[in-house]
């Protein structure tokens, strides 16, 4: 036996000792904490509780459900012993408020999701959750229960994100959840993006479809006309497709309902050249568009539709979660913002209490803030631990940082302890790092903080320098939003950078040396479930791949 074959059996046989003498009591003490940053994450579920104007609960897309008592100024956590933490739609009953129902799966089609398992049920506000059924529609955007009825509810499921899937469409429920029918199909392509009960009378309900694919690379996403907006009369037994006035082409639509004139409804609608918002004063029978002022009816970051809501007792006053948040008092011809930062925070849903409708809340990318005085003033989203991070890294400072980017909010470093007792938001700080970036510390400088594509960030003088390859990128150097940075465990001078090619530097950025041929594929089969989309320009065209994962030896 030669020593190489000796050595690795020396080591195999020493580490199953050590597998068959592990014991998991060691660990049985350590427990998880939160150390922020203390800010809000992606958003998209929002609801409140009409008789409780104090109570609220969000869904941010990663971050399970959450809850409060008192307006927003205080949020905890009410899911994290579910088995997803991915939420995408939450519907209280208006008879019952103790009755919650979830759905799982942000319901949205981007290059950045996750996916869920199902709908769930509380019966007492939040405290104990049952999951119900419709495991395999991994993405559920919406559900609407009848307001006299909380047994009675539809849900929109969108279905399997990257390929084709049967459980998808609205769904009818009679039993509070025991059982579903499906109500509303038309392939398995397409899937329900929105549903809505007329608030008086639940027999007419609205609906989505949408046609939309995800490939499996990145801006790879198909759209179809399968879809549209349609119309129930007989709660869910039949349903016409709605087209008089709506743009030729439909992709997808986002509905809202005047509850204090139900025969007036908005709508956010898509073809596959722009967007617009409609309105109908005749429950949907026919429609115009409102307004020429695109800003409204702008796409949300990512490309998702903007999402209308109306004043419950003022039909004339209507919203649109777009880009930044939009309000019009004239029907919709007029807009004015209301909320968001120049650059758009990316407003993703709007509630309104019914009996007080000054009182809102709103869900964006930097999370959830709730206006008791009709958006004068807003509550604040630095108090949701909900942020997205796609990527960590410890450095070696005393005490040791934790770094990563945070989608839609930049970056942040956070110490593992504050030197006052307790770990605030003065521990924390941006690094120069894209939203879903790498963050690589560096082993020798812990005030050096590498990122994606790279940057390099220096904390001693804040100031953030491009330590990239090459200055742009071009067909010899591709990389996209996740690119891998990260220093040699076996090395701390040595730091890795990956695109198509991969490169190596020795001192921090200055100098790099490629040392890899490009490591992509120019030709492959499409994979299967690009499906009937594969005849499309997009899925035909020469794909140039990336390095999506890196990992150096020790």
């Amino acid at each position: 036996m030669t020593p190489a074959r000796l050595l690795v059996l020396a080591l195999s046989v020493s580490a199953s000792l050590c597998a068959d003498s592990f014991d998991p009591k060691l660990f049985a003490e350590m427990r998880w904490r939160s150390i922020g940053p203390i800010r809000g994450g992606r958003t998209r579920a929002v609801s409140g509780v009409p008789s409780q104007p104090n109570v609220f609960y969000i869904g941010p897309v990663n971050g399970g459900v959450w809850k409060t008592n008192d307006f927003g100024r205080t949020w905890n956590p009410i899911f994290d012993d579910q088995p997803t933490g991915s939420v995408g739609a939450i519907a209280v009953a208006s008879s019952d408020p103790n009755i919650i129902y979830v759905g799982s799966g942000e319901g949205l089609q981007r290059p950045d999701l996750s996916t869920g398992d199902g709908i769930y049920k509380s019966t007492d506000a939040g405290k104990t959750w049952t999951h119900l059924g419709l495991r395999d529609g991994q993405q559920i955007p919406q559900i609407a229960i009848d307001p006299r009825d909380s047994n009675r509810l539809f849900v929109a499921v969108l279905g399997h994100p990257y390929g084709p899937n049967a459980e998808r469409g609205i769904f009818r429920s009679t039993d509070g959840g025991q059982s579903f029918e499906k109500v509303l199909y038309k392939d398995e392509n397409t899937g329900g993006s929105d549903v809505e009960i007329d608030p008086s009378n639940p027999d007419i309900v609205y609906a989505g479809l949408w046609e939309a694919r995800q490939g499996p690379w990145e801006n790879a996403a198909w759209s179809g006309t399968n879809g549209g907006m349609f119309k129930s009369t007989d709660g869910g037994k039949t349903w016409r497709k709605l087209t008089n006035g709506l743009p030729d082409g439909v992709v997808q639509v986002n509905i809202a309902i005047a509850a204090s004139k139900p025969s007036r409804l908005f709508s956010a609608v898509a073809n596959g050249r722009a967007t617009g918002l409609y309105r109908s004063d005749d429950s949907g029978e026919s429609w115009q568009r409102i307004t020429t002022d695109q800003r409204a009816a702008a796409r949300i970051g990512g490309g998702d539709l903007p999402v209308p809501a109306v004043d419950p007792k003022n039909p004339d006053i209507v919203y649109s979660a777009s880009v930044v948040t939009w309000k019009s008092i004239d029907g919709g011809k007029t807009w004015t913002a209301i909320r968001g930062a120049p650059g758009g925070d990316d407003y993703q849903k709007i509630w309104i209490n019914p009996e007080h409708p000054g009182i809102l809340l709103i869900a964006s990318d930097q999370g959830a803030i709730i206006t008791v005085n009709g958006g004068e003033t807003w509550s604040s989203w630095f108090n949701q631990s909900t942020a997205a991070m796609y990527h960590v890294a410890a450095d070696n400072a005393f005490p040791y940082r934790l770094c990563s980017g945070q989608q839609d909010s930049g970056s942040a470093c956070i110490a593992s302890r504050g030197n006052d007792g307790q770990i605030t938001y003065r521990e924390w700080h941006p690094v120069g790092v894209e939203e879903y970036g790498y963050a690589a510390p560096d082993p020798l400088d812990p005030d050096i903080v590498y990122g994606g594509k790279v940057t390099k960030y220096d904390r001693r003088t804040g100031q953030i320098e491009n330590a990239s390859p090459k200055p742009l990128r071009g067909p010899d150097l591709r990389v996209l939003r996740t690119a891998p940075v990260i220093f040699s465990p076996a090395d701390p001078h040595t730091m890795f950078f990956a695109a198509n090619t991969l490169w190596k530097t020795r001192d921090g950025g200055r100098n790099w040396q490629q040392i890899s041929p490009d490591l992509s594929r120019n030709t492959w089969d499409l994979p299967a479930s690009v499906g009937k989309y594969s005849e499309s320009e997009t899925a035909k065209a020469t794909q140039r791949g990336v390095i999506y994962a890196l990992s150096p030896s020790p």
